[in-house]
Order: structure tokens, then sequence, then C-alpha cells
């Protein structure tokens, strides 16, 4: 009977991670199966089993059975990108490279990726996966609302809790935030200038807000290449994730920095012409009538970009 390829299904679960021919088993850890996984990865929690039993067991807390949730340790991200050849996949590795070397440590969850030999039905093919650092915090949707409240309810959503003092905390840490976004903003200009990329900041859960105030990269993988040509761009799913990442940057500017958009910036006066947007549009709108007819005739998993 032949293996069938995880790239190719819908979900992986813990013995699908056990059976790939370079994942120790029985290993010391176990995985599931993150809310978020789209089209591009499966994306699987690393889990110490002695915090799942607590999970499923419960403890006791002062006399109370309490269920604490497991906490990853890590994020194992298995891509389905198939490579022809050693060079293409050193070239993906270099795109995530790129994006390490423009935005600082405080800008993106950190990953360490990997290439394998995966053994399928007795012949090897090269495959992607990445070891990545598991955040806690909210996801910050660039078209939703952004002010002050808002983002004082993400802190108290992250374990902050009223004190006498908490105003002008609260007001400290949206200080921290914008100017965490500016720098954050100013890295991603600079890529798009001097490397001609840009990450994929459309997608959705794709940015996470931190309770140290950090705004960090999540999909460092989705690396679309910049051009400031009249033709739009698209990526090997049919998205313009590239016009959508600097319309996603743009409004993490307007609203988070509180500074109106520079008529003069050679980034937003292309990409934001209202005439390319209405192009960019139509692409999208398309992109999501096939991608919901492929769902409805798969079952797969949703995998969201903003309209």
């Amino acid at each position: 009977m032949l293996q069938e390829d995880v790239r190719d299904k819908l979900r992986l679960d813990h013995e699908d991670v056990l059976r790939l021919n370079f994942i120790r088993n029985p290993g010391v850890f176990l995985y599931r199966r993150h809310h978020r996984a789209g089209l591009r990865s499966h994306i699987m929690q690393v889990l110490n089993p002695e915090d799942v039993k607590r999970e499923k067991e419960g403890v006791i807390i002062d006399g109370l059975r309490h269920f604490p949730k497991a906490g990853p340790l890590k994020m194992l991200r298995v891509f389905r990108k198939r490579f022809n050849s050693m060079k293409d996949a050193e070239e993906e590795l270099m795109r995530v490279k790129m994006v390490e070397k423009f935005l600082e440590p405080d800008c993106i969850a950190r990953s360490d990726e990997f290439l394998v030999h995966y053994e399928l039905n007795g012949k090897y093919q090269i495959f992607l996966c990445g070891l990545q650092e598991y955040l806690e915090g909210e996801i910050l949707d660039p078209w939703s609302h952004l002010d002050e409240d808002r983002l004082v309810s993400f802190l108290y959503r992250m374990g902050f809790r009223r004190q006498k003092d908490s105003e002008s905390t609260g007001e400290r840490w949206i200080g921290r935030v914008r100017e965490n976004a500016d720098r954050l903003i100013e890295k991603i200009k600079q890529m798009i200038l001097q490397a001609g990329h840009v990450p994929d900041l459309a997608g959705m859960g794709n940015l996470i807000l931190t309770r140290s105030g950090n705004i960090k990269l999540v999909d460092i993988n989705n690396i679309s290449r910049t051009s400031f040509e009249r033709t739009i761009p698209i990526d090997d799913r049919g998205y313009p994730v590239c016009d959508k990442s600097i319309e996603a940057l743009s409004l993490l500017e307007r609203k988070l920095t509180g500074r109106s958009l520079d008529e003069r910036d050679v980034i937003y006066n292309t990409f934001l012409d209202p005439e390319r947007m209405k192009d960019v549009k139509k692409i999208e709108k398309k992109f999501h009538s096939l991608l919901t007819e492929d769902r409805a005739a798969s079952g797969a998993d949703q995998y969201i970009h903003r309209f």
C-alpha cells in the first residue's frame, strides 16, 4: 500500500509526525495540530507529555481541580512546497535569511529552518521544515480597529491586571507599541527598497502583538519579490500578496504611528495607486472564489487573507 505524501494531507496528527523518517520514534515530545494552518504548511505544537497529562487529568490547587492548558515548547512547521533541486531549496532558505537580516530579533518569531531527505515509498525527496519559537500574544490585524482602547483591551486580555497606576502603565505600554511599530515599518521599507522583497503581512495571524509591546512577524517563509512596474505580481497560489502586504504596511503606519502617509513615499505612491488597487481587488476576489470552490470540493482548512 502506497504511503500518502504528508504535503498532500489536509491535516496531520501526532502519529503522522512520528511516521516521518527524520523524526525520532518513539520520541520525547507530543505533537498536536495548531489551530492556525494554511495552504503553505502544517503547523504542529511541540508539547511536553507531562504538560499534556496535567491538561487532561488536572491538578489540585487549594482543593480545586484545575486543567491547565499545555503550552507549546516550539512550533513545528512542515512545508508543503516541493523542490526540484537542492538549489531551489537553498534559494528558499536565503529568502528566510533575508528577513532575519532586515528585521531585528524583536520583530520576528525566531525559527530554525532545516532541509531533510523525506522518504516516501522508497524514494527520497528534499523536504523543508522549521522549528519556531512559540509566541504568546494577540493577533494584530492591520484591517481592524487599532485605537488606544483596542490596544489596551489587548493588554488586559494578555493578563495585565488593573492597579492604582494602571492608566499610566497602559499609556506607557501603548507608547512602546507605537515605537516598536515604527521600527518594524521602517525595517520592512528598507527590505522593500534595498532587497526588493516584502514578507507576507496580509495573512490572518501573521503578526502577533506580545505583552512586552513587540510586534512580531510569524510567517517568515512567505516572502514576495517586489516590483515597481505596472504589472501586479501574484504568488504561486494566485494571490496578490505583494500588493496586499504593502497595503497592510500602510494601515499599520497610519493606525499605530498616528502619522499621515507621506505622499512622496515611492512605495505607497506605486502600490496604493487607486487604479492599481482596483485591479488588485479583482485578482483577490478571483483568488477567494477559486479557494472557496477548492475547499468545498476537498474539505480543506480555511486559509484567510483579508479583503
